[in-house]
């Protein structure tokens, strides 16, 4: 009988999900199993998974496979059509208990369904179980999950359903639990973090739960993961002003520069919203670094329009981007928008990732002779409160939040 092996793809949520289902598939008793949790944010995301399950079935040889995710989700059809795929799992009923006992045991429990996969829009509830935390020295949490938004380049919604938040309390007492564990950095995470709340009673704002975690809580520091900029509220602005425990950056989902773009993204902000966004944060806390997504090559964007995202990156001070070729997804309304050319596509991305580097470079050399807070990963590396890499000479003691000055720089890290 041999432990069952996971394999995750896709965004930190996958991975902090992985993790609970490793604690499931344990307590059922699977054995004999390979699970991949899939991604779906792309047509790429979806071809890389269909490659992981066959590289997966050639590697352990009468293994089932068990294949979830948001493309197991959004694309039941595609994996139970695979010879090498046993199930398919829902992203709801990969966090039931029942499912992986019926995993375990399909003769004894009466399970013969190969797919079982439900509508996610239905779910209202986000499990309990999945803010325990992961992380060998920063913990991730997750608070929310799901959008009620509807991009239309984005099929998220329907593999993860309708906004649902963790409450205040429950979400309080486990980032406590974490710090009485040694942890010295929580971050919070979510699909949509900024809709946190307006399911709850009173419906309470992200802010609030930031600065109700810094006053219930010990946590030497509190990291937020990407939001909407135009969903930041009067609380968390507060809180970036005024709370040292609350790191100073933000991944900020932009995804273009261009107003038409944008409306035809369905996103809720313009350009200008973006770049006041960015200047207010920053003149509340100077030391404030930004991240953010953005997507190259939308439908019918021209080389004018791209270079208004190109102008992004100066013009918001942003220096870790991530950047996503578009890629159609069946079924989203951009998928039937007049395309891009593949290679103009390629070649925007390329030109939006160097712009990148050349930020993010001219950042860490403006941290070179500085002091930070850095907190250990591992022996040799780190992370300062801006969230910049930082390699040491020699080994630290892990998990520490140590002060250090930035020597050098080599690439896109600090020496110290």
């Amino acid at each position: 009988m041999n432990a069952p092996v996971f394999a995750t793809l896709g965004c930190r949520l996958n991975a902090y999900e992985t993790e609970a289902m490793k604690d499931l598939a344990t307590a059922a008793g699977l054995s004999d199993a390979v699970i991949v949790n899939t991604c779906a944010v792309t047509a790429e995301a979806v071809r890389k998974a269909k490659q992981e399950i066959r590289r997966l079935s050639r590697e352990n040889p009468g293994a089932s496979i068990i294949v979830t995710g948001c493309a197991a989700q959004t694309e039941p059809e595609t994996f139970a059509a695979m010879p090498e795929v046993a199930r398919v799992v829902g992203n709801h009923e990969k966090m039931q208990a029942s499912t992986w006992t019926g995993l375990a045991a399909p003769d004894l429990i009466g399970v013969t369904e190969r797919v079982q996969v439900d509508d996610i829009m239905s779910v209202r509830e986000t499990a309990g179980h999945l803010i325990d935390g992961f992380g060998r020295h920063r913990a991730y949490v997750q608070v929310q999950n799901g959008c009620d938004h509807r991009c239309t380049f984005c099929i998220i919604p329907y593999g993860r359903g309708n906004s649902r938040s963790v409450p205040a309390g429950v979400v309080v007492e486990q980032i406590q639990r974490l710090v009485d564990r040694g942890f010295n950095e929580v971050v919070l995470t979510g699909v949509d973090l900024t809709s946190w709340g307006a399911d709850l009673p009173a419906t309470p704002r992200l802010g609030d739960l930031v600065r109700r975690i810094l006053r219930l809580t010990t946590i030497p520091r509190l990291r937020i993961s990407s939001i909407d900029s135009i969903e930041a509220d009067p609380a968390l602005m507060e809180a970036i002003a005024t709370e040292p425990r609350l790191m100073p950056h933000l991944h900020l989902s932009l995804q273009a520069g261009d107003d038409l773009i944008l409306k035809r993204m369905k996103r809720r902000h313009l350009r200008d919203d973006a770049i006041r966004f960015c200047e207010e944060a920053r003149s509340l806390r100077p030391d404030m670094v930004f991240g953010a997504d953005i997507i190259a090559g939308f439908p019918t964007e021209t080389e004018a329009m791209f270079q208004q995202s190109l102008k992004l990156v100066e013009e918001c001070g942003l220096t870790f981007l991530h950047v996503f070729p578009y890629s159609a997804r069946k079924g989203t309304p951009a998928a039937r928008m007049p395309a891009v050319r593949g290679p103009e596509i390629k070649d925007r991305a390329a030109r939006l990732r160097a712009a990148g580097d050349v930020a993010l470079g001219r950042h860490l050399r403006g941290q070179v002779g500085k002091v930070h807070r850095v907190l250990t990963e591992g022996a040799r590396v780190g992370r300062t409160e801006g969230f910049a890499e930082v390699a040491f000479a020699t080994d630290q003691p892990e998990g520490a939040i140590l002060d250090v000055r930035a020597l050098g720089q080599d690439g896109a890290r600090l020496l110290a």
